[in-house]
């Protein structure tokens, strides 16, 4: 199938599988005589694998790790398991910190009159982190 017809059977635009193939994330198409990409099933397969591993939050080089794993079917579930959970740590970390960010953003807003005065708590730790409710962040 040419790139657009890989394009719509993997969820993903013409664009991004040229950008993946130009940063090696997957092997470069076959060509025809005029030059026009061709994808086999299993390609396109790979490109699936790519975007739901995408969909999931993995980094791209979380995914060319997982991509080789994926075909090679001598590996240990282990190494599978064990980039998926440092992934899923991550996650966890930005979670808590959002999480924070959330909270500090709830205070600001609280302790905000929000009338028609100008005193703002919100933009006076913009200004000056660390003198209102919310601690510096870095």
């Amino acid at each position: 199938m040419n790139i657009g017809e890989a394009a719509k059977a993997s969820g993903m635009s013409a664009k991004l599988i040229r950008y993946y193939e130009s940063i090696g994330l997957i092997s470069e198409a076959g060509r025809t005589v005029s030059g026009y990409r061709v994808y086999t099933r299993q390609e396109v397969n790979i490109l699936r694998f790519v975007k739901r591993a995408r969909t999931l939050g993995f980094s791209i080089e979380r995914i060319r790790q997982l991509v080789g794993l994926w075909q090679n079917k001598q590996r240990a579930s282990a190494e599978v398991k064990r980039v998926a959970l440092e992934h899923v740590a991550e996650l966890e970390a930005k979670i808590t910190e959002m999480q924070a960010m959330a909270d500090t953003l709830k205070e600001l807003a609280d302790a905000c009159q929000g009338d028609h005065r100008p005193d703002c708590p919100i933009l006076k730790d913009l200004e000056e982190p660390g003198n209102t409710l919310a601690p510096a962040r870095g």
